[in-house]
């Protein structure tokens, strides 16, 4: 009993470590580059809403903090991604609408019970999604650009951690499917990313 406890608080602590540091690789990437290119705008609105969805549902039925302390840092580090491809693409006034259109959905989530169970149903979809969209951009750019593997190992890392922590605790069945289904498809890109960066690498050495 005592070994699993040490394994979940380390989980849980490790977690919350690199989901502090979790998008800043991105992030110095895309400042240094001063370009977002191959980071997909449709893939960070649909990962944000994933994460405010599953804050939300986790706040609303008092799960231990310790199980999703990480998501309100994820979200901050989202938003400053979100204003840093707006800013790139020469669109930054649109930020005010995201912000509108996130407030509110955050603040209807809570209405009624039926509307955060049903919005969680679809959280996974959703997570997924985002997923999708960035392998899309990768499939058709053919090019890694300013995507950071590092980022996308990071996040493979604390969703296999998320999936201990969950059986370890909550037991929650949505939730466990949502991080096994996240672990596949972080894993999925961060080999496409990795891929894409040797291959452009030695296609420029051979240039």
């Amino acid at each position: 009993m005592m070994q699993q406890d040490t394994l979940l608080h380390v989980a849980n602590v490790s977690t919350l470590c690199l989901c502090m540091v979790l998008k800043f690789p991105q992030i110095f990437v895309m400042m240094r580059a001063k370009s977002s290119s191959g980071v997909s705008l449709s893939s960070l609105l649909l990962e944000l809403s994933g994460f405010i969805v599953f804050l939300t549902y986790q706040m609303y039925y008092d799960y231990p903090p310790p199980t999703f302390l990480e998501y309100p840092i994820l979200i901050a580090q989202d938003v400053l991604l979100l204003l840093l491809i707006l800013h790139y693409n020469g669109s930054l006034k649109q930020s005010l609408i995201y912000t509108l259109l996130f407030v509110g959905g955050w603040r209807l989530l809570t209405v009624e019970k039926w509307i955060i169970d049903s919005a969680m149903s679809l959280c996974t979809f959703i997570s997924a999604a985002s997923k999708f969209t960035q392998l899309r951009c990768l499939w058709r750019s053919k090019d890694a650009g300013q995507v950071s593997a590092l980022t996308w190992a990071m996040a493979t890392y604390t969703c296999i951690a998320r999936i201990y922590t969950t059986i370890s605790t909550t037991g929650d069945t949505q939730v466990l499917v949502r991080f096994i289904t996240m672990t596949s498809l972080n894993l999925w890109v961060l080999l496409t990313v990795v891929y894409y960066q040797k291959h452009g690498s030695r296609s420029k050495k051979e240039e």
